[in-house]
């Protein structure tokens, strides 16, 4: 079953589901500590959620002010079902109507694959952040997934 939308949105508009599925995922499936996961960053980014065909909500993800992408966060049961994609081409297309001609982001170095296949490439060494391994990626808009 596919989502049946992407919703771009504010942090205000995005909070409680997004808090949900974050939770869900990086708290308490990774491990990532509570104190660890917010910043003061989402106030200031745009945020995509995708919901089901029945209005639950399943993944989401934001695009920071410089033209980073991050918190992209999938429901396990939702995984390999499109979402991921669906959230990430919307994040970058928000990028190009903002005029960013790259993005970047910190994937987790097991998903490296799932990036590149839609024109990002490692930018820089391993690392470790949260306990978990991660490599920087970018994506040059110009020429990057359409």
């Amino acid at each position: 079953m596919q989502p049946c939308a992407i919703r771009l949105c504010n942090w205000d508009e995005a909070r409680p589901e997004a808090r949900r599925i974050r939770e869900l995922v990086f708290v308490r499936e990774q491990g990532v500590p509570f104190e660890l996961e917010w910043d003061e960053q989402d106030p200031c980014c745009d945020h995509a959620l995708a919901y089901a065909a029945d209005r639950l909500p399943v993944g989401t993800g934001r695009l920071l002010p410089d033209g980073h992408i991050g918190r992209l966060a999938v429901l396990k049961e939702w995984r390999g079902k499109g979402v991921g994609a669906l959230l990430l081409r919307a994040l970058i297309e928000q990028a190009r109507h903002r005029r960013h001609t790259r993005v970047r982001l910190n994937s987790q170095t097991y998903a490296a694959g799932f990036y590149r296949r839609y024109g990002f490439e490692v930018s820089g060494p391993e690392f470790m952040d949260a306990g978990i391994a991660h490599v920087p990626m970018q994506c040059d808009l110009a020429i990057g997934p359409g």
